[in-house]
């Protein structure tokens, strides 16, 4: 009699395994690659366009991904985008060892691997959903910030040794091996289908694509809380896109202190989603979402001083409350967004949250290798008015732009609370679940209803 396969939490445990395997690979090649890039350019442009031309395409591919997740067996889509950027370790491997790899080949690969990786996070969100009672929906996500968190930790000081003894082909070695472990994993457990839509006819995937935005947009909680997001990351991407190059540029280089600072991020990410894990998440997660995000100024102010332990105490700080702020808001979406739409609109609100992080990428090595890191070196522009506060000397422009990038952060934490339709998003959109009640609804309800029709292809909030 053939083993019943794990259903519920259980399974999803047991892909959450191989996620943290996966994402451990990862980071390991990650932070050897960055490593590589700024001893071959010591570019902040250089390091930041390795991110860029992975993030762009996965952003531009992600509406239309996320139509395709509603489409395909999600668990398919999972595997087709670890499979993708399992080849793309494996193409890097063999012109490293070839000895021909230049860092324009990186660009390249991360375009392939940044566009098949937008099927990954609407594919693993809306499978949440189907895998797991509402009630674990903050754990579920807590757990997967744990993921992330443990890749943090363990990744960069592990690749950082094993830089010494194995080499950069070594490590890529053991990233192929891990997306293989999470590609296997994935073939064990059953991920289950949502229910049909009542859709009479199949839409383009144009159609599809755009139903998300439509769906987003006829929801004024919901918009304004992707266009916080929105501004969130356009500022944020400014600050951790040069966080590795300023740590290198003010150690002398040094990858032992950049493992040791990253590791941290990663120990105050894993502290946190254990407590969101075993917490639950405050009963209204808006306050969770938007109370983690107002503690983004400690990590600005932290980079300051000329001091690692310092940096560190602050991105400790800052990183605890990150899985807070994503499960709390992935728990927020999850909950209103019924399941057969959730692909369609967790692409759309990928897409909007996070498009101004590509004028980041594009602004910040720039901005700091020709205009702030010349003008904060000694006897430069801003030495003297700002020398006092931001020791100068190299890398003291990037940690300029880190405390610029995380007090205005902050402040649209702070500004976003102030929004009746954000703080309130809770009781102004109700869960999926809620099919019963009537469609003029009562209270506060029914008046955002009556302020935001449904379009002719999507139905009200809260309906199936």
């Amino acid at each position: 009699m053939a083993k019943e396969k794990p259903k519920g939490m259980s399974a999803f445990t047991v892909i959450w395994s191989g996620q943290v395997v996966s994402l451990l690979g990862t980071s390991m090649t990650g932070f050897a690659l960055l490593f590589w890039v700024w001893i071959e350019t010591h570019s902040a442009t250089a390091a930041v366009l390795m991110g860029f031309f992975q993030f762009v395409p996965l952003l531009i591919m992600t509406p239309v991904a996320g139509a395709l997740v509603d489409r395909w067996d999600r668990k398919k889509a999972m595997i087709l985008s670890d499979l993708i950027a399992g080849l793309g370790s494996v193409a890097i491997l063999l012109l490293y060892t070839a000895g021909v790899l230049e860092v324009w080949n990186l660009y390249v690969i991360g375009l392939f691997v940044g566009a098949f990786g937008a099927f990954q996070w609407p594919a693993f969100s809306a499978a949440i959903t189907m895998l797991v009672g509402k009630k674990d929906y903050v754990r579920a996500d807590g757990m997967m910030g744990l993921a992330g968190s443990l890749s943090m930790i363990l990744g960069p000081p592990i690749a950082a040794v094993l830089l010494a003894m194995i080499d950069i082909s070594g490590i890529l070695m053991v990233d192929i091996v891990t997306f293989s472990y999470a590609i296997g994993v994935l073939l064990l457990i059953r991920i289950p289908q949502p229910p049909a839509t009542e859709e009479k006819e199949v839409k383009s995937i144009w159609k599809d694509s755009v139903f998300g935005f439509r769906y987003i947009f006829g929801r004024r909680p919901f918009f304004l809380l992707t266009l916080t997001f929105f501004t969130y990351n356009l500022l944020s991407t400014f600050g951790v896109m040069v966080f590795a190059p300023m740590v290198l540029a003010r150690t002398n280089d040094s990858e032992i202190i950049l493992g040791g600072v990253m590791s941290v991020l990663g120990i105050a990410g894993l502290i946190g989603g254990i407590v969101l894990a075993i917490w639950g998440g405050p009963k209204r997660r808006i306050n969770g979402l938007l109370g983690g995000m107002m503690v983004s100024v400690v990590g600005g102010l932290a980079v300051l001083p000329l001091n690692p332990y310092v940096w560190a105490l602050g991105a400790f700080v800052l990183m605890f409350f990150m899985p807070i702020v994503g499960g709390c808001s992935q728990a927020i979406w999850q909950s209103k967004v019924p399941p057969q739409f959730q692909g369609r609109v967790f692409g759309a609100r990928r897409f909007i949250a996070q498009i101004s992080s590509v004028f980041g990428f594009l602004l910040v090595g720039p901005l700091a290798d020709y205009v702030l890191e010349p003008a904060m070196m000694p006897g430069g522009g801003l030495a003297d008015l700002l020398g006092g506060v931001v020791p100068p000397g190299p890398g003291a422009g990037m940690a300029l732009i880190i405390f610029i990038s995380f007090t205005l952060c902050t402040v649209v934490s702070v500004v976003a609370y102030m929004s009746r339709s954000i703080r309130n998003i809770e009781d102004l959109i109700p869960d999926f679940e809620e099919k019963e009640e009537s469609e003029e609804g009562s209270g506060e309800e029914a008046e955002e209803e009556r302020q935001e029709p449904p379009t002719p292809e999507q139905p009200p909030a809260g309906t199936e």
